[in-house]
């Protein structure tokens, strides 16, 4: 099976510092990859880079069969990537729907004049757009939040909501960092089986947590990070039962 994306030799320097050293590893589609390893191993550091939010020092990122390299974030939101950050994103001047929308901008007819005038397939165009986001909202299980105002909802939907608004955009590869950070063991339990519907749906799934019971549940392949570098890589099973990673990560079996 080929990779959706392959990481070769990536390294990011800050001064005299490698938050990321020469690290490879290959994304396989449809999958749910982790990445995992305790603060300051460079797992937010990895996303920016593939994400287009921190130039490379050196090294190539390849999603998709293009060297991604220097393109923007809507650059590779177009390419087919999508993520959400470690602390909330949402604009809590909006609804609920509204925020969900936003998601979807990259596939709306935005030219001047359609818009100005209003003709009908931009007006056709919002109604999708509106049903669209209806229907991830429903998808993520906030149904009944359809006619919630952002600001009014609690921290656990919003963090459903704003993984509705990454979907929105129709991703190949959805980039999680710390989507259960926060949430208690009722809403972590909601996050882990969304999380498995989306990677059953066909899109890719690339995520950062530090819940380790989350990570062992879902996960079909994990990258372990120290300091910037590869400690191991495998499968639940694999990683589990590494001397290194019980001894570094997850304390003693």
């Amino acid at each position: 099976m080929s990779a959706l994306m392959s990481v070769e030799h990536l390294t990011k320097r800050f001064g005299g510092v490698d938050a990321i050293s020469e690290l490879s590893f290959d994304i396989q589609p449809g999958h749910i990859h982790s990445v995992i390893g305790p603060n300051g191993a460079g797992k937010t550091t990895l996303f920016n880079l593939i994400t287009g939010l921190y130039l490379p020092t050196s090294g190539q990122i390849t999603f998709a069969g293009e060297d991604i390299r220097g393109m923007t974030p809507p650059e590779l939101a177009r390419l087919g990537m999508s993520r959400t950050f470690q602390n909330l994103q949402i604009c809590m001047n909006m609804s609920a729907l509204e925020n969900v929308m936003v998601g979807r901008h990259l596939r709306l007819d935005r030219r001047f004049l359609p818009a100005l005038l209003r003709l009908p397939s931009v007006i056709r165009g919002d109604r999708a757009c509106r049903e669209k986001a209806a229907e991830l909202m429903r998808f993520v299980g906030l149904e009944a939040y359809l006619d919630s105002d952002a600001d009014a909802m609690p921290y656990g939907a919003l963090k459903r909501l704003e993984i509705a608004r990454a979907l929105a955009a129709e991703p190949r590869m959805l980039l999680l960092d710390e989507p259960a950070a926060g949430l208690n063991a009722n809403e972590t339990a909601e996050v882990d089986e969304l999380i498995v519907k989306v990677a059953e749906s066909g899109i890719t799934v690339v995520l950062v947590e530090h819940d380790m019971k989350l990570v062992m549940n879902i996960s079909d392949h994990i990258l372990v990070l120290n300091y910037g570098k590869k400690l191991a890589e495998g499968t639940a099973e694999e990683i589990r039962h590494n001397p290194e990673v019980i001894s570094a990560y997850l304390g003693a079996a």
